[in-house]
């Protein structure tokens, strides 16, 4: 039986406790347990204990209110994700709270169980989400420390030898460049981070708040599409989440190439079959074969990676009902993959940078991203021993084609 959802409510008034305590009993498969306080003092010092997955708080309590509280706990390191419950639907009370750092609102007195179901689901993932990022900050702050301290340790050295003077400043400015670079990228992955979980969030919080207002039968296709709608902001954050530790992984050298024998073309097959759930409407992957049977030596993991991810950009930068040519191809001594694409092409200024971390192209910026895709293809290409090639035309479209030894000992 799944582990019960602690729920801490505080709240002033022992007949809005009562309330809440009904309602949550009317949640279907109800699985909450749900203590309550009625002081703001004893609040704190029962959030600063963190035994409690969700903190549902009043506005108004006695000579302070919600927001004091959520505040307060936030800047004492509280990870959890706070509700404010508030007496009448306020604009500037609901944008005080996102401000201060509250996961949702609920208007006391109009919410469902649903609606309170919804809210602390969506809260916890969102929590949840939050924590991952400030995790992979933490592994980038200590890789700092690391960086700073083999600094340290280089400026030593250099005093214990007899370089000379000129060899000793270059082999301290690289060492501060490399420095300098990860600080750099420590802040631009930040800033990228949180500007692409923001979109998501707010589309999943905005359709999941629609969805409950739509309660009637012929209502249904608009939950369906807020329900697509969900679906597809889930889908964004889950691959920008893989992207970053997809890189973290890669830095530090937790990739490795694992050939393994199989058949080329069922595999090709079965990953454009997968594509078919995440293309554009009126899309259409076009694969075909060629040259010798298809048993091939080469880390499938990998290769399904670097596939899906020039697929899903194929899709990505071209528009409705445009065709995508997929092809593999098996010669005695090469393996070769291509996937070519009717998009929007890359600008010939920007394609000297394609390959660059974080790198996006000037007519790509309105496209959802973070420009670790193709940073991420090359680095797996290379690991495979393999190369990467691509031509493009602008509003034209693009080619990338990989290509492997067929004897992974050559």
């Amino acid at each position: 039986m799944p582990e019960k959802i602690k729920v801490l409510l505080v709240d002033d008034d022992e007949d809005d406790y009562i309330i809440t305590r009904d309602i949550i009993s009317d949640i279907p498969a109800s699985n909450y347990q749900l203590e309550w306080t009625s002081s703001f003092d004893e609040a704190l010092t029962i959030i600063h204990q963190w035994n409690h997955d969700v903190y549902l708080i009043d506005y108004r309590l006695g000579a302070h209110d919600g927001l004091e509280l959520i505040a307060k706990a936030i800047e004492s390191g509280s990870m959890a994700p706070f509700i404010l419950l508030t007496g009448q639907s306020d604009r500037e009370t609901d944008e005080k709270a996102m401000r201060i750092g509250a996961s949702d609102y609920l208007v006391k007195g109009t919410f469902t169980p649903f609606d309170l179901e919804r809210s602390v689901r969506y809260s916890i993932e969102h929590a949840k989400s939050l924590a991952e990022i400030q995790k992979l900050n933490s592994e980038l702050e200590q890789r700092v420390k690391v960086r700073t301290q083999e600094l340290a340790e280089a400026v030593i050295k250099l005093e214990e030898t007899n370089k000379s003077l000129f060899e000793a400043q270059q082999e301290i400015k690289k060492a501060l460049q490399k420095e300098k670079e990860l600080n750099e990228l420590k802040s631009r992955f930040v800033t990228i981070a949180s500007h692409e979980f923001r979109t998501p969030l707010s589309t999943v919080l905005s359709s999941a708040s629609l969805i409950g207002k739509y309660k009637l039968t012929e209502d249904d296709e608009k939950r369906q599409k807020h329900v697509s709608r969900i679906k597809s902001a889930v889908s964004n954050l889950t691959g920008i989440l893989n992207d970053f530790l997809s890189l973290s992984r890669i830095e530090e050298g937790k990739i490795y190439n694992v050939p393994t024998t199989f058949a080329l073309e069922p595999f090709a097959a079965g990953i454009v079959e997968e594509m078919q759930g995440y293309i554009k409407v009126g899309q259409h992957i076009q694969y075909q074969h060629q040259g010798q049977p298809d048993q091939v030596t080469l880390d499938k993991q990998l290769l399904k990676n670097i596939t899906l991810n020039l697929l899903s950009n194929a899709s990505k930068y071209s528009g409705e009902g445009k065709t995508i040519y997929f092809t593999t191809n098996i010669t005695p001594e090469r393996i070769t993959m291509q996937v070519q694409d009717e998009g929007i092409g890359i600008p010939e200024a920007d394609q000297t940078h394609l390959f660059t971390l974080f790198f996006r192209a000037q007519n790509a910026t309105n496209y959802e991203g973070t420009g670790l895709g193709l940073n991420i293809v090359k680095r797996y290409v290379d690991i495979m021993n393999g190369t990467l090639h691509y031509q493009s035309v602008l509003n034209k479209g693009t080619t990338f084609t990989v290509d492997f030894p067929r004897n992974p000992s050559l």
